[in-house]
């Protein structure tokens, strides 16, 4: 394939033959593959190119990842003058530049924490798991406190570990069954009160049924609570002011610890630094992962406090170590990339910038989405945004999944990317946005008019004969 992004036809053939013998793909089926592929050669900003020499605004961040947007060419410097130094040692001894990052992060939690590194936002959170078991049989002799509490349709990740503390059942049926560490409770979805409550006088009933399941399981039996501060992959859920609040007394009421996934919240993602700050609740533990690097090389982490990390100090003898090893966990070329991108978060005010332009884009959308009777809801925090699409705005039934799924193929078709929710039957109706954070006003106009027209197709599609 030509480093200079020309379009190749050849070299696209070669490529699409290679894959298709020799990979497996993820979430797609090959059977689709086999009749229309996507082969990605270069990026840059908030747009990808394709092999074939055409260009796509990426409104998803690749996986909502790419923060810093596409073709940062100094961050490949960075790499490879830390490879070239020392590449790789496992992290029971130090690096400096896995130091560096774990500053960094205390820094912008404010002091207090301490970071334990992985490879993703799975292993993240499946970290977190551990550690909070591992700190209640320390804390809590004579208790057995194993359990995470959830909310049923959350996503934490794709182990089977992570799985199971998901809420998306329709992601989970085909690697049943689970331990049955995981208790699940309503989500502020509040669009769609699954207590058919009104928003603002529901008196926060979905987080205090939280206190009611640790009594009904038993305090002595609960370890944690894990929420995403906005739930993402739902449809960009944002809970109201005080839900997460609520959510923390209950916590501290019970001794039980706050578990916060802002694998896709956070670095700058909502316009704040990390999504909790929207509502000054300091969660016990923190998953990170995606915006951490930009996802430039794999690299994430669990962020715990310092009452946490200190119920792990003892003698040798005792055993009060971490009791699991990531082999990559730690990476120095990973962790100087993921240093050097929340410095020009930092330089460049990408935080700020998302809360600017998501502001912008907000705007936009619900100036020209609304006329169409399609548009239910739109919603979000920053660069972080989801557009409900019913049938009807009365009733809120949901529309047709091959129009949603037509919506976004009429955006490829004309150049944007945009994501949907998969909450499976309940929640998939939702188009999502997560652009780099250095998204342009005048590529968010190209958004915004794309959705425009894509919506007004489904509209008309939707309409009885």
């Amino acid at each position: 394939m030509s480093v200079t992004n020309q379009p190749d036809s050849e070299a696209r053939a070669r490529v699409v033959a290679q894959d298709l013998q020799n990979v497996m793909h993820p979430i797609v089926q090959h059977r689709a593959l086999e009749k229309s592929q996507m082969v990605v050669t270069g990026a840059q900003g908030s747009t990808i190119v394709d092999a074939d020499g055409t260009t796509y605004l990426d409104a998803m961040a690749g996986l909502w990842c790419v923060n810093i947007g596409y073709g940062r060419a100094e961050l490949a410097q960075i790499a490879a003058e830390q490879m070239q130094a020392m590449a790789y040692y496992p992290h029971t001894a130090m690096n400096l530049p896995a130091a560096q990052l774990g500053e960094q992060i205390n820094t912008l939690m404010g002091g207090d924490y301490h970071t334990y590194f992985v490879n993703s936002g799975s292993e993240a959170n499946e970290a977190g798991f551990k550690i909070a078991r591992q700190y209640a049989k320390h804390e809590f002799p004579g208790e057995f406190r194993y359990k995470t509490i959830s909310r049923y349709f959350s996503y934490h990740g794709t182990t089977l570990g992570t799985l199971a503390a998901g809420g998306m059942g329709e992601r989970k049926t085909k690697f049943e069954p689970y331990d049955g560490s995981f208790v699940h409770v309503p989500a502020p979805t509040c669009y769609r009160c699954p207590l058919g409550l009104e928003s603002g006088k529901c008196g926060m009933a979905c987080a205090k049924l939280i206190e009611t399941t640790i009594q009904g399981e038993g305090p002595q039996t609960v370890a944690e609570v894990i929420v995403e501060p906005i739930m993402s992959a739902v449809g960009v859920a944002v809970p109201p002011d005080g839900y997460l609040e609520t959510v923390q007394e209950i916590c501290r009421k019970y001794d039980v610890l706050l578990h916060v996934d802002e694998v896709i919240n956070g670095f700058g993602r909502t316009g704040k630094m990390f999504a909790h700050q929207h509502w000054n609740i300091s969660p016990d533990i923190m998953a990170v992962a995606k915006g951490i690097v930009s996802a430039y090389l794999p690299i994430a982490a669990t962020v715990v406090k310092n009452k946490v990390f200190e119920s792990f100090l003892g003698e040798v003898a005792e055993a009060r170590q971490v009791m699991q090893v990531n082999t990559y966990g730690g990476h120095p070329a990973a962790a100087a990339v993921a240093v050097r991108n929340i410095e020009i978060m930092l330089e460049e005010k990408l935080p700020e910038r998302a809360a600017t332009m998501g502001a912008y884009l907000m705007d936009g959308l619900k100036d020209r989405l609304f006329r169409h009777g399609i548009t239910g809801d739109i919603r979000g925090k920053g660069l972080l945004i989801g557009i409900e699409l019913v049938t009807d705005r009365e009733s809120k039934v949901q529309l047709d999944g091959k129009l949603v799924q037509g919506v976004v193929e009429f955006c490829k078709a004309n150049g944007v990317i945009v994501g949907r929710s998969g909450g499976g039957a309940r929640h998939s109706n939702t188009i999502v946005l997560s652009p780099p954070l250095v998204i342009t006003r005048g590529e968010c106009d190209t958004l915004i008019e794309v959705l425009d027209k894509a919506l007004a197709e489904a509209a008309a599609k939707a309409k009885p004969v």
